[in-house]
């Protein structure tokens, strides 16, 4: 490869690495070229996958300031997932590749400026979409709103029925005497 055409390289890689909210390190010995195609179509827009020559990577990874244990995993032929939506669904679509398709082995990731383990990007990508984590928080934070308005209109109404329980018995102890001295009388 000519100078120019690595330097360009390296910055394309740099570029990724910076864009990108997560990256996700591979290893696709034995794969086709039609799985790799499939593997591409099935992170669709979520992440863009790409073979990648490791000392470029590495030299792109430094440049970008990616943390050394990711470059530590660029060994043997590497391809990376760089993910520009959501990670979880990205990793997921990894995982579920990786279990259909053995040969596709995930050595580990680059997630918001820290590196993962192969078995942390597995644990990523069991967890629930962004949008249902999300639905979930407001479930429970209308929850919590209901709590409270159910909690601070318990106190008027509790007050309210404090002072007629207390009219109440002021009425019975008012009329007690009056009913004492009918009473009296009568006899």
């Amino acid at each position: 490869m000519a100078r120019a055409d690595k330097d360009a390289a390296i910055a394309e890689l740099k570029d990724e690495f910076q864009s990108s909210s997560g990256a996700v390190l591979t290893e696709y010995r034995g794969l086709t070229v039609a799985q790799v195609g499939e593997l591409r179509g099935n992170l669709g827009e979520t992440a863009r996958f790409r073979v990648v020559k490791n000392t470029l990577t590495r030299r792109a990874a430094d440049e970008a300031g990616v943390d050394e244990q990711f470059r530590d995993l660029l060994e043997g032929p590497s391809a990376i997932a760089f993910v520009r939506g959501d990670v979880v669904e990205a990793a997921k679509g990894l995982r579920d590749f990786a279990k259909a398709n053995p040969l596709l082995v995930i050595k580990g990731g680059y997630i918001d400026g820290k590196a993962m383990s192969a078995a942390e990007v597995t644990k990523l990508a069991d967890l629930e979409s962004r949008e249902v984590l999300l639905a979930k928080l407001a479930g429970a934070m209308k929850g919590s709103l209901s709590n409270a308005a159910a909690l601070f209109n318990a106190l008027p109404t509790q007050t309210a029925q404090l002072a007629e329980a207390l009219r109440a018995k002021r009425e019975e102890a008012a009329d007690a005497p009056a009913a004492e001295a009918a009473e009296a009388s009568a006899e």
